[in-house]
């Protein structure tokens, strides 16, 4: 038998989407792949493979990643191979996906992604969390990247986000790491770190970081370079801001530079994200529509979202149950 499969595969998050099909020709072997994405990748090409597929579903679309865990239900719905959704009782629940590729030349790539809601076991707050990773590896040079990337929000305003990147081009290569931390009542934490190498040997990297709490807080960070001779080079800097407009600014370099001055400035940093809490409940309705599983008898979960202070309902077999 003949058929064609037409997909549609996104990120809501980084607005990334690819388009792809195949279209099998019911001689047993022969299949057409094509596809395209909004970062330019595409291919077209026919390979040997077996079709092989069912008439009537028999299990969960969850149900092609494994049963992970017996806590969590796998709820059956009508989606792609490589897509999951899992809940139970408690108000936990997870949305991903898993993808991978190669193509005649032996270039591969793997991605996946999750979005997962559960309660805090120490606050009994909500929380969102989103994570991504993505690979890709040629099949003629020594050349690939790896990226991995993570978001957790919760409902009183804490917020954490990260990224690892690397990548390679035969003798060049890079790296990068990033990370930001808000506790949901002014206090900030930003830092960066990243490096390269290029072809020639010379090797250059820049680093940061800034510490805020009402006005006073830190900067500090360095920049260097390595020739391929092995020379090295490098500057350090910081900045201590004392909240009254007055900017204590030092650093040096291994050139003889050197400067320690106080200054008149004005003190400026991002206490909060700029995408929170309210953002990312409001772009998780997927995630959010999953059902749980159904409640053993006498058991209550609470999943505080931030909307009221009120206290959670006591168990009516144990008045002490309720989060402290």
């Amino acid at each position: 038998m003949s058929m064609q499969i037409i997909t549609n595969d996104f990120n809501h998050v980084s607005g990334w989407s690819r388009t792809w099909g195949e279209e099998h020709f019911g001689n047993g072997s022969k299949v057409h792949k094509y596809g395209k994405s909004t970062t330019g990748e595409s291919w077209d090409i026919v390979v040997d493979e077996e079709t092989y597929y069912e008439a009537e579903p028999h299990y969960g679309w969850a149900d092609v990643v494994g049963d992970s865990s017996q806590l969590l239900s796998i709820q059956p719905q009508e989606k792609p191979p490589g897509w999951w959704e899992k809940s139970d009782w408690s108000g936990y629940k997870e949305l991903g996906v898993e993808k991978s590729g190669r193509n005649a030349e032996g270039d591969s790539w793997w991605e996946t992604w999750r979005e997962v809601l559960h309660q805090d076991e120490w606050s009994n707050l909500a929380r969102i969390e989103r994570s991504a990773q993505k690979q890709a590896k040629s099949g003629t040079e020594n050349a690939g990247w790896y990226e991995n990337w993570w978001e957790k929000y919760d409902a009183k305003g804490w917020t954490e986000k990260g990224a690892h990147k690397y990548g390679r081009l035969n003798e060049q290569s890079w790296w990068e790491k990033w990370g930001e931390s808000y506790d949901g009542r002014g206090s900030v934490l930003k830092w960066t770190d990243k490096w390269a190498e290029t072809e020639l040997g010379t090797k250059w990297g820049d680093k940061w970081e800034e510490k805020f709490f009402a006005g006073i807080g830190s900067r500090q960070g360095e920049t260097w370079h390595v020739s391929p001779a092995g020379e090295r080079w490098s500057r350090t800097w910081g900045e201590e801001h004392f909240g009254n407009g007055k900017v204590h600014k030092y650093g040096k370099s291994t050139t003889g530079e050197s400067w320690d001055i106080v200054v008149d400035e004005e003190t400026y940093y991002e206490a909060e994200p700029h995408y929170g809490w309210a953002d990312v409940v409001g772009d998780s309705s997927q995630l959010l529509s999953i059902q749980p599983q159904e409640k053993p008898p006498g058991v209550f979960p609470y999943l505080d979202f931030g909307s009221s202070s009120s206290p959670p309902p006591s168990s009516p077999k144990d008045d002490n149950t309720s989060p402290p």
